[in-house]
């Protein structure tokens, strides 16, 4: 298998900035990496904007879910201006497909897009799945 393009190395480190739980309390980190135009579709169906999410997560009451597990992370570059990264998450037995897209800006790659699905973790094979 190749090494991955520069612009999927950067998304995809990206992404992993983002499922750590000091990054995700801080409303500076944060801002560093999700995209001035940052939307989401969240699991529950729920649209957010950046600056909603950022509030979200580093608000006195904002949700402490403990530790998260990314598995199956893959990314592909779409063009020059796009990167397309996928996994799966389990936090405290809660199954999500995620899927991100991510745009080079001036100061990098930021997380232009997210969204997340939830799935039973019943063993079957999906369509890109082989055995």
């Amino acid at each position: 298998m190749s090494e991955p393009s520069p612009a999927v190395a950067a998304a995809v480190e990206g992404e992993l900035r983002l499922l750590d739980p000091s990054v995700r309390a801080s409303a500076e980190l944060l801002s560093q990496v999700l995209h001035p135009e940052y939307r989401e579709i969240d699991s529950t169906g729920r649209v957010w904007d950046r600056d909603m999410m950022i509030a979200s997560l580093t608000g006195d009451d904002a949700p402490h879910p403990g530790p998260l597990t990314a598995s199956r992370m893959r990314g592909v570059q779409l063009d020059g201006q796009l990167v397309h990264v996928t996994y799966d998450t389990e936090v405290k037995g809660r199954f999500a497909h995620r899927s991100s897209l991510w745009r080079p800006t001036g100061v990098g790659w930021l997380l232009y897009f997210h969204q997340a699905t939830l799935f039973d973790h019943a063993p079957h094979a999906g369509p890109h799945d082989k055995g």
